[in-house]
């Protein structure tokens, strides 16, 4: 390989862990607010946890070997754990062991989902271009439909 080759190579393996890292970003952003808004319904918290850890944890198994991605259930469990510990540092907030279950089982469900079943993995593999034309051509008018009643 030649050296503008790799250089290239790890550039987009870089840009690769821009995702996961500003969902991450986010995540902390967010629990060093003293106020988060929510839907107030008891629970909707760990609704909230499960969903994003999930994302979190699909976003980084994507730019994983295909060999190592039971290492994002572990990272991702482990960030939520800091995130937990970090949160007790804020005012008006505190640890809590039930959010960190939630973020581990989003982030175990998501790697399961993903390494398991395949249509859902090429869904998001696909490249969105390819979806929008696929949904164009599903929702497009047909002949009968674009006749004026009489």
């Amino acid at each position: 390989m030649q050296s503008g080759q790799r250089g290239k190579s790890r550039s987009s393996g870089r840009v690769r862990w821009a995702y996961p890292l500003a969902l991450a970003a986010a995540i902390v952003f967010a629990s060093s607010q003293s106020h988060v808004p929510g839907v107030g319904a008891p629970g909707s918290d760990k609704v909230v946890h499960f969903a994003a850890f999930g994302l979190l944890a699909t976003l980084t198994v994507r730019v994983l070997p295909p060999s190592r991605v039971w290492l994002a259930v572990v990272v991702v469990s482990l960030f939520g754990a800091t995130d937990e510990w970090h949160q007790s540092f804020t005012p008006g907030r505190t640890m809590d062991w039930a959010d960190w279950v939630a973020d581990t089982a989003g982030a175990l469900v998501a790697v399961v989902a993903y390494a398991r079943w395949a249509a859902y993995r090429r869904l998001l593999e696909a490249p969105v271009r390819s979806l929008c034309r696929k949904a164009r051509i599903e929702n497009a008018p047909t002949e009968a439909s674009t006749v004026a009643p009489p």
